[in-house]
């Protein structure tokens, strides 16, 4: 197929768009900055006029997967300008081309939807639930529910073809440091540069290693079921606190355990995501194989190649 991978430099996507060159597919990546990358387009996904322009130069695209974004909570917070910009303004700028064009698209949210809701978190809470027990704490989360909302709205209004998906905690190779990024990365980076790091305690989750995510992303163009949502992650009984990831950090690395400063649960954060993954498994052939040991391990060492450490 001939595929289009919005936010294709980025971390996820850098992986995503490797798996599927690697299955035989055309792969024409844009995103925010330049690139001397081949089948790279420069685009800021919240431009119309750059966007449009991609499919005006292409011709057409067998699918979308929309990652281009601004992600995390405390970058929402600081940089809500470009959060709702490219997050919802640049998704309704793909919806309006997809309704025209009519390519499918894989249109990447997040668990962050699920906020504070404390059960079970199936595909369908967010339907069948009140908003007050899915509170979302963040603009992150909202801008990213706002984004499947306009897509259910496309679905029902113009009949286009989409696939949802919800990640939860990817970490792995290609994903360089900054402050805002998940606590995986920013552990490690910390650690190895013998910087302390803040663990709150009281918190549970589960972390999913990049290529096993993205091998199941790339394989919704084998069984693409329009109007899908699927939670994407690790294993269950691969759950940890985040105590135990920051004290394996410490292990692998042979840093002192000095460096972790415990201290009590973090406000306004949920406290365990229990997620369900069987959806995934049925119609995608979810099959994680990295557990969260070899895939610390592997991302440490990308991070020490990347940075020279």
């Amino acid at each position: 197929m001939k595929i289009l991978v919005t936010g294709g430099s980025g971390f996820i996507g850098t992986n995503l768009v490797s798996e599927l060159i690697n299955r035989g597919h055309e792969v024409v990546v844009t995103d925010l900055n330049h690139s001397k990358k081949e089948n790279f387009i420069r685009a800021d996904v919240s431009s119309f006029r750059q966007l449009s322009n991609i499919f005006k130069k292409e011709d057409s695209f067998d699918a979308v997967y929309h990652l281009a974004a601004e992600y995390g909570r405390w970058n929402g917070e600081a940089y809500y300008e470009n959060l709702w910009k490219t997050n919802v303004i640049g998704t309704k700028h793909l919806i309006r081309l997809q309704e025209e064009l009519k390519f499918k698209m894989i249109f990447f949210s997040s668990a962050e939807v699920y906020g504070d809701y404390n059960e079970n978190m199936d595909e369908d809470v967010m339907m069948v639930q009140p908003i007050s027990k899915t509170y979302q704490m963040n603009d992150y989360a909202i801008s990213k529910w706002a984004g499947e909302l306009m897509i259910l709205n496309s679905e029902r209004t113009f009949n286009t073809k989409t696939v949802r998906v919800r990640p939860v905690n990817c970490y792995g190779p290609h994903e360089e440091f900054h402050e805002y990024r998940g606590f995986i990365p920013k552990f490690i980076y910390k650690i190895l540069n013998e910087e302390k790091i803040t663990v709150f305690s009281g918190h549970n989750r589960i972390i999913d290693y990049v290529e096993d995510s993205c091998r199941t992303w790339a394989n919704i163009l084998d069984n693409f079921i329009s109007g899908e949502v699927y939670n994407v992650g690790g294993r269950i009984e691969w759950q940890h606190n985040i105590e135990w990831y920051a004290n394996k950090i410490i292990e692998l690395t042979g840093k002192n355990s000095d460096l972790i400063d415990v201290v009590d649960t973090e406000k306004d954060t949920t406290l365990k995501k229990s997620m369900n993954f069987s959806k995934a498994v049925r119609d995608l052939n979810h099959n994680p194989k990295i557990d969260p040991e070899e895939g610390i391990k592997r991302t440490i060492s990308w991070m020490k190649s990347n940075y020279n450490l």
